[in-house]
């Protein structure tokens, strides 16, 4: 293992460590209860908003699985220049929700999934440029985004943990199951002990889903329009593909790269690896490839872009487990969850205020991850100033959409997203702004 070039949380199991088959399947489980929502709520939200049909919304929502099954799979075996070789997990991403929404109304479903198909190759094109523009994506860099990511992510959380049980009832038990959930979590890292922190998190949930069926909040999961088993299809809804729609996929391809490389940097400073030197750039390199073969090969079967998800390094943090062995178990549990549609709505069963308040915990550690970036290199009057305005133009601008609906419609995705806006004042600031070392 290589050394450690900053300070880490105590790891109990390092990256290349060989489990037993029980603790990763508990480690394995606290993931993807972490990111599985995460997942799937995308393709949810665009059902919703453009009218899908219940059996493509089924679909969508197992393709995403099996998408970041595939994704999981390629970041921790790193075979060649593919993947990042690190305890990486990939899910449906956010930020591409706009441009979907813009291919859709362009040409439907046909039109979505080819754009998503033929502009992925971009993602793919920068990785082997990721060495040579690291002079950009310094630990400054890397480290206000990932901050950025995960405070800005912080309030998504209560909006599960204020969800009452009940419809029309009191959010009031949801809240206090939430507490239960963080309140053992707490006390397994408190007591010092190992096993207590791989299963903390399992533990929270347990605990919380006890609390919830004493109030009546812990409901059977609902039917759904899918089969016992879902078969992928090749290009099931058709390919299109319009010149007019590159660019704003491109843009948002390019800041999904740069969540990635932050994410895959405070996963390597999270499993005591360098965070500089050829090797962590090859690292990034080939996390950034596999994201963008994933993407690729999601779109041809009918699913839409992921990247490299920021609350799975609160999970590594809780659990101090780094080992990418686990990485395969969550490709397998994510893989049967994309394949049998039961098992997956089985698990989006959990009650609200048992995820948003693990939420709210793993988003707060991804915050504190990229803290710990920015540390590396030294908080001096240069770093302070350019942090504050990327957390400050990433939390402000979105509030204002009649300010940036006045940005023209080309550049208008770089801005509708606040992480998007903050990584670019983030690269923007780094790169203008010459450190000076009288300055600290």
């Amino acid at each position: 293992m290589e050394p450690a070039s900053n300070p880490a949380p105590l790891i109990v199991h390092g990256l290349e460590e060989k489990l037993p088959l029980g603790t990763a399947l508990l480690v394995g489980v606290q993931h993807v209860a972490a990111m599985v929502v995460g997942t799937i709520t995308p393709p949810l939200l665009l059902a919703n908003a453009l009218k899908f049909s219940a059996d493509d919304t089924a679909r969508f929502v197992s393709i995403a699985l099996l998408s970041s099954a595939l994704g999981a799979l390629l970041q921790c075996r790193r075979r060649g220049p593919l993947g990042c070789g690190l305890l990486s997990v990939t899910g449906t991403s956010f930020a591409f929700m706009g441009p979907l929404t813009q291919a859709w109304h362009a040409g439907g479903l046909a039109m979505m999934l080819g754009m998503s198909c033929c502009v992925a190759p971009v993602q793919m094109a920068l990785a082997p440029l990721v060495g040579r523009l690291r002079g950009f994506f310094t630990p400054l860099v890397s480290g206000s985004i990932v901050l950025l990511i995960g405070v800005s992510l912080i309030p998504t959380a209560f909006f599960g943990l204020a969800t009452p049980l009940q419809a029309g009832g009191s959010p009031w038990p949801g809240v206090g199951a939430g507490a239960v959930v963080l309140a053992i979590v707490i006390l397994a890292q408190a007591s010092g002990r190992a096993w207590a922190r791989v299963a903390g998190v399992a533990l929270g949930i347990a605990a919380g889903c006890a609390v919830c069926a004493a109030f009546g909040g812990l409901h059977a999961p609902a039917g759904g329009a899918a089969g016992w088993l879902v078969v992928p299809r090749w290009l099931p809804h058709g390919f299109a593909f319009s010149w007019s729609l590159v660019l704003p996929f491109a843009f948002i391809y390019f800041i999904s790269s740069l969540e990635a490389m932050g994410d895959m940097t405070a996963t390597a400073q999270l499993s005591g690896l360098k965070t500089d030197g050829d090797e962590h750039w090859r690292r990034l390199s080939g996390g950034v490839l596999a994201d963008g073969a994933t993407c690729t090969v999601a779109a041809l079967f009918g699913g839409f872009p992921s990247t490299t998800y920021a609350q799975n390094n609160g999970v590594i943090q809780i659990t101090g487990v780094a080992s990418r062995r686990v990485g395969y178990v969550i490709a397998v549990i994510l893989a049967v969850l994309g394949l049998v549609p039961g098992v997956g709505r089985a698990v989006t069963a959990l009650p609200p205020p048992v995820l948003g308040a693990l939420a709210l915990l793993l988003f707060g550690l991804v915050a504190v991850s990229g803290l710990r970036l920015i540390l590396a290199q030294g908080l001096g009057q240069r770093e302070g100033v350019i942090v504050a305005l990327v957390l400050g133009v990433g939390l402000g601008l979105p509030t204002q959409p009649s300010l940036v609906a006045k940005i023209p419609e080309i550049l208008r995705p770089l801005f509708e997203s606040g992480i998007s806006a903050g990584g670019l004042t983030a690269i923007t600031l780094n790169a203008v702004w010459r450190e000076h070392r009288y300055g600290r």
